[in-house]
């Protein structure tokens, strides 16, 4: 084994879902060789890693990551191979990685610049202190102190939990009567994620205009931008993200005040080293920070960012890890888009069929995300309830979203309506 990495090891902690994931992994273990911490043994992953680590890392009630067990087993591995990096994609994974770089004395986002990006109050915290441009914010720990911030902030006005992510447990508030509602939500949805952040909600100013996400990478301090997506969300007042587009001719990718608000804000939050998906909405105030994730972006933003340019985001990733400034020189410039689809009600899955490539112009790639027999949710009652997507290319953004439009018109869901009166579940 010793033999095989002479050039060291990146700890990676997380593999993540397969359909969404696996093209990252896949690109990363062609730059480095890679060591794989997770919380079940290796299958899928096996041909992209040199050797792998099982640390059940959630306890309890499934809440508390144990980062006595995950520290240990990175030293096992750095006594027997020489770790040069430490890496996520995975949201929950994003301090333990931070947290492990700085004990091993590796480059990563730093304990606090993790911190900062999890934590969405000390986001907000921190972009205040540097007069960035961001959303009136209060944090609340009751319903009552949630509707006094809001009343003082002024409606509509945008609950979320303050360490969630994919929009789980967000929601927009018009008025004082959906208060109360959407703050229970946000409460109950922080509760399965890590302890640190449980209970009580950030109460937003709602930013007007289009949203974007910007994934971009940080080399000592240096930061710069490689693939813009913008989103499309589902009808208010939930923020569920049914598609992306992203263009390899976007102009805010060079758009000089863009860089230097993303510049300032990685500075705001300590982030020194890493990979970052920033999420801001383009309103009547200019460009407004929403959030900044210390991971790479979801939803396989990052594929359609590689598919519209050609640049590898695993690449990148593994090869920030190790303190490298990454190539990102595009080696082509097209215009990609994903939509995902949802059932019409709360539904059981029977069968679901998805157009073959080449059904309608520009169509790559058609997959169902969900099997026979599974239950798939609407918000509140769940997020990410999706049963299929469509990716589609173009030349331009609006000829992608009317391919979008057609290819998922062509998705075929039977289902059985679950007809539920009251579900107890968690939402997502």
């Amino acid at each position: 084994m010793d033999e095989d990495t002479g050039d060291g090891v990146v700890l990676l902690f997380g593999s993540g879902f397969q359909p969404y994931r696996q093209y990252l992994l896949e690109a990363a273990a062609k730059r480095s060789h890679l060591w794989l911490i997770d919380d079940e043994p290796a299958d899928w992953q096996l041909p992209y890693v040199v050797g792998s680590t099982v640390v059940p890392p959630l306890t309890g009630a499934g809440l508390v990551l144990d980062h006595d067990a995950l520290f240990a087993a990175a030293e096992a591995v750095a006594r027997s191979h020489r770790v040069v990096g430490t890496c996520t994609y995975d949201e929950p994974s994003v301090i333990i990685a931070a947290l492990v770089a700085d004990r091993l004395g590796v480059p990563g986002l730093t304990a606090a610049g993790a911190e900062g990006c999890r934590n969405k109050a000390l986001t907000r915290q921190a972009l205040t202190a540097a007069g960035l441009p961001q959303p009136r914010f209060a944090v609340a720990a009751t319903a009552e102190a949630a509707a006094t911030a809001a009343a003082g902030i002024g409606y509509p006005v945008v609950v979320k939990p303050r360490g969630m992510a994919a929009s789980i447990g967000v929601a927009m508030v018009a008025g004082a009567d959906g208060l109360a509602d959407a703050y229970a939500r946000a409460d109950e949805s922080s509760r399965s994620g890590p302890a640190a952040y449980q209970g009580g909600a950030l109460i937003e100013e709602f930013a007007d205009g289009p949203e974007i996400s910007v994934d971009g990478a940080v080399v000592d301090g240096e930061y710069t931008p490689f693939c813009v997506a913008h989103k499309e969300l589902g009808p208010p007042p939930y923020f569920e993200e049914t598609g992306h587009v992203v263009d390899g001719n976007d102009p805010l990718l060079t758009d000089p005040a863009l860089r230097e608000l993303l510049r300032r804000t990685h500075a705001a939050l300590g982030v020194r080293f890493g990979v970052t998906h920033t999420e801001l909405r383009l309103g009547s105030r200019g460009p407004v920070v929403i959030e900044v994730n210390g991971r790479l972006g979801g939803d396989l933003i990052p594929y359609l960012g590689k598919l519209a340019t050609g640049i590898e985001p695993g690449e990148i990733l593994v090869g920030v890890a190790q303190g490298k400034q990454p190539g990102l020189a595009p080696d082509r410039r097209e215009c990609v888009g994903i939509r995902f689809c949802y059932p019409p009600e709360d539904a059981r899955v029977v069968e679901i069929t998805v157009p073959a490539p080449g059904a309608v112009p520009g169509l790559l790639e058609a997959r169902a995300m969900a099997p026979a027999g599974a239950t798939v949710r609407l918000p509140p009652r769940a997020h990410l309830g999706r049963h299929a997507y469509v990716i589609c290319t173009a030349a331009d953004p609006a000829t992608c979203a009317d391919r979008l439009t057609a290819a998922a018109g062509l998705v075929e869901l039977k289902y059985e309506a679950l007809n539920e009166t009251e579900y107890s579940g968690r939402p997502w």
